[in-house]
């Protein structure tokens, strides 16, 4: 059943053996799904999505998970919605031996040995791409969830399901941030914007899908907030950031790329190019061809809200980050676009919930019996 009471139990172990874990506390990734997977969060989660009616859930089955091999924690949150619906899951984790996949597995090893009867539930593990092994699981599968790029869905959509399980599939996106120059002059605690930013950038080196790339200024006063937000911003970076040679080639290259293919594109003066940024008028069409990461934003100036129309009416535009007011997006949104899927205050763009990439996730990963 979802959110089984072993299931709470289970997860909440696991968050406090993380919690515990002093070498986590350096991975604010870690730190953060410890927290969603505390009993008192899963217990909201569970209030919101209740079932109403004489109807009774219960999870589809078996979740085959194909996790994106840049985002080190975004295994867990699909294991642990998975867990939540009352599914078993073989989730494949990255490949790369990030620290905090290795710190989360052994908390949930920790949590097994309390909650044994959980261990048909979960099934963690690493291969390299093969096809035979896709084959099996997803042969096995009732739904087959994957994060990561279009080729990547592709791949796997060479393994054929069974005629009755389904796919979900939350392909390559891009995020951009909004700031009401006005709303961030007013702000007093400027040291915990540039915190907010950081953890929505550079903590994943832009690799997630909800790292803004494109910063957007509104407002009044964006030339003095834009010099105040820019130089924390940097402070931050300089002190916290491991730069390597390779990302600021790599800047340069795709900056000067941007200055020939995009009309009115130009890169802005900065000390260093631990923050490079290209501006551009809102309305530049193909974009993200030459978008990068490690630091790289591309930033435009608005008069109205509805100059981003272009750059959202797309599905592949997943998150707003925002300072200021959320309701000076309602006219961009009820213009009929086509993409964004989450309007967020700048710093939460990673934080995980059971709706995600337009999916109610407790719908689609159970499955309804009526009973009339």
């Amino acid at each position: 059943m979802p959110f089984d009471a072993e299931v709470i139990r289970f997860l909440n172990i696991a968050s406090q053996q993380l919690m515990g874990n002093s070498a986590a506390k350096a991975f604010p990734d870690v730190v953060t799904f410890a927290f969603w997977i505390r009993k008192a969060s899963v217990m909201k989660l569970q209030t919101r999505f209740a079932t109403q009616g004489g109807s009774v859930q219960v999870g589809r089955g078996v979740l085959f998970h194909i996790a994106p091999s840049n985002v080190p924690v975004n295994f867990a949150y699909s294991l642990a919605a998975g867990l939540m619906t009352g599914n078993a899951n073989a989730v494949r984790v990255p490949s790369k031996p990030f620290p905090q996949v290795e710190m989360i597995a052994d908390a949930l090893n920790h949590a097994l040995d309390e909650c044994p009867g959980l261990r048909p539930y979960l099934l963690l593990m690493r291969y390299q791409r093969d096809r035979a092994v896709n084959d099996w699981f997803s042969a096995a599968a009732d739904v087959r969830v994957v994060w990561g790029g279009d080729q990547t869905i592709a791949e796997l959509r060479r393994s054929p399901l069974p005629p009755r399980s389904s796919e979900i599939t939350f392909a390559d996106r891009y995020s951009l941030a909004v700031v009401d120059s006005d709303a961030y002059l007013a702000m007093e605690d400027k040291t915990r914007v540039a915190e907010d930013f950081y953890n929505d950038t550079f903590l994943t080196d832009q690799n997630a899908c909800t790292s803004p790339r494109v910063i957007a200024w509104v407002g009044s006063s964006i030339p003095q907030a834009k010099t105040l937000f820019w130089a924390e911003a940097h402070r931050l970076v300089k002190k916290k950031y491991n730069f390597q040679p390779i990302q600021g080639v790599n800047k340069l290259v795709s900056g000067c790329l941007a200055a020939v293919n995009l009309p009115g594109a130009h890169a802005e003066h900065g000390e260093d190019n631990l923050i490079f940024r290209v501006s551009v008028p809102p309305d530049t069409e193909k974009l993200m061809e030459y978008r990068d990461n490690s630091g790289y934003f591309f930033e435009c100036d608005c008069s109205d809200i509805t100059e981003l129309r272009s750059l959202c009416d797309n599905k592949r535009c997943q998150t707003i980050a925002y300072i200021g007011d959320r309701n000076m997006f309602a006219p961009l949104l009820e213009s009929g676009i086509m993409g964004i899927d989450r309007i967020v205050p700048l710093g939460r763009t990673m934080d995980f919930d059971l709706i995600w990439d337009g999916y109610a996730l407790p719908a689609v990963l159970t499955r309804t019996i009526a009973v009339i």
